[in-house]
């Protein structure tokens, strides 16, 4: 099983991780290349070259309008040479808020009055408004900037750029993540959550670049690392905030984290939406085969090496225990037998079936078997028991070993098609979800067959059933 392991032990942010990704795949300037032309507005991507404690690795840069977005830790430097007007990589958590990071932001960094301006929500999507900075070393700067809601985003993802059906339909999943913890921090509707036009185009890049590469790369299965959030606070309009920024941990909730004496803020919104998005699991390195390993540089320095590592490779195949329950019953009729098959299913067995045997006196019977897991054996004993005539039940632990299952959707002018897809144990196959199926043949008046390949033929189909 093809698998990619995330190792986020520097935390998670989405530059980061589209650098990662770009080192596994065979053609990282092609990436580029495309990327470039999708047609994001005023966007240039690039891929350089990062050595960080002695480490080669690569640094996924996005431009717009000539000027990479970035986000500084302040400690004790000089205000005026490293003051920087920057946005999060995602949506703006802070309200347009300039922010600085670490414990030693000088105390007037984001005075309310003095430095930055903030805007209510509810405001003209089409009205730019003006950020007046105005500090001690008599440095004035103003910003336009256009903001933009939900909305807005999704019209630009889904008709304006060139890119592949799915890997809009990813990006947007990842969007809707990061909506939903901005909504929640601020107590608004989704619906009335407005962004900035660079910080938006600054996430919907990496975004888009790392569901790309998703999509190319093509894993079975994506495991991560506990996810490292940093340190410190963040200093800005509404106050001093803790790391991890109040969406991020929002995000961030059910997802195993931990943090450190680095002070900074580690991982971004987006960087947690997109783990939140694509990861089935977050632990250790699963037993594996690696094939390639990819580092993606953060901007930002610290004593440890700021980086995501990717590791993709062959992993084991599954393997598992279930228990087997089952009963000699003599004295049911079909239909009881039927109901107690299908309370079972209900209560999450993974299989109930009945074999014809012959029992004691040369009485014909069935034997009842039920298949589930360990954690559902109290309550499938129960239910057996309670539906069933039997007297005892026999228990047995078996190993049991199982094909990498998902399911893909396919366009038809039918509707969508569902198509499980299977592979591990050096074999793989495909198979149109029988429901599916089965509404087609009939509104064709097709047999199951005739309607299967009805479906292989549709030109959509090519790719996902060969």
């Amino acid at each position: 099983m093809k698998t990619l392991f995330l190792e986020c032990k520097m935390g998670a942010a989405g530059d980061m991780l589209a650098a990662s990704l770009l080192e596994l795949h065979p053609e990282p300037d092609k990436i580029i290349k495309q990327l470039n032309g999708i047609g994001l507005p005023n966007v240039e991507f690039k891929l350089e070259s990062s050595i960080k404690c002695g480490i080669s690795g690569k640094r996924f840069s996005v431009i717009i309008n000539g000027q990479e977005e970035e986000s500084h830790d302040i400690h004790n430097h000089s205000h005026e040479s490293h003051h920087k007007h920057c946005h999060r990589q995602s949506f703006n958590e802070n309200d347009n808020c300039h922010h600085q990071e670490g414990n030693n932001a000088p105390e007037n960094c984001c005075n309310h009055q003095n430095h930055c301006q903030t805007h209510p929500h509810s405001h003209d999507l089409n009205h730019p408004h003006e950020h007046c900075c105005n500090h001690n070393h008599n440095h004035e700067c103003n910003h336009q900037h256009e903001h933009h809601g939900l909305h807005d985003i999704e019209h630009l993802v889904m008709e304006q750029i060139n890119l592949p059906q799915n890997v809009k339909e990813d990006i947007m999943a990842v969007y809707k993540i990061i909506a939903e913890a901005e909504s929640n921090v601020h107590g608004t509707p989704i619906n009335e959550i407005h962004f900035h036009e660079v910080g938006s185009l600054d996430a919907v890049a990496d975004i888009a670049a790392v569901c790309l590469l998703i999509n190319e790369l093509k894993p079975d299965n994506i495991v991560a690392s506990p996810i490292h959030v940093g340190n410190g606070q963040v200093k800005c309009a509404h106050g001093i905030l803790p790391v991890p920024a109040p969406a991020t941990a929002y995000i961030l909730k059910g997802i195993p984290t931990y943090s450190s004496s680095i002070n900074g803020e580690l991982c971004t919104p987006t960087g947690a939406a997109l783990l939140k998005h694509f990861v089935s699991e977050f632990g250790n390195q699963p037993i594996m085969q690696v094939e390639k390993i990819g580092y993606g540089m953060g901007k930002k320095d610290f004593e440890q090496v700021n980086c995501v590592r990717s590791i993709i490779g062959e992993s084991e195949e599954t393997k598992d225990e279930v228990v087997e329950l089952c009963c000699n019953i003599d004295d049911m009729t079909a239909e009881e037998i039927s109901f107690a098959m299908e309370r079972l299913f209900e209560a999450g067995a993974l299989d109930v079936y009945t074999t014809a045997i012959g029992m004691k006196k040369n009485r014909y019977g069935i034997l009842f078997t039920c298949m589930c897991t360990k954690e559902k054996r109290d309550l499938i004993l129960n239910l057996m028991f309670k539906h069933t005539s039997t007297l005892g039940i026999r228990e047995k632990i078996c190993n049991r070993y199982v094909m990498d299952r998902k399911i893909e959707e396919i366009d038809t002018e039918d509707g969508k098609i569902r198509v499980k897809k299977v592979s591990g144990y050096g074999t793989s196959r495909e198979k149109i979800e029988y429901n599916d199926l089965a509404k087609i043949a009939l509104t064709h008046n097709l047999s199951l067959k005739e309607a299967r390949e009805w479906v292989k033929r549709k030109e959509i189909c090519k790719e996902i059933l060969k």
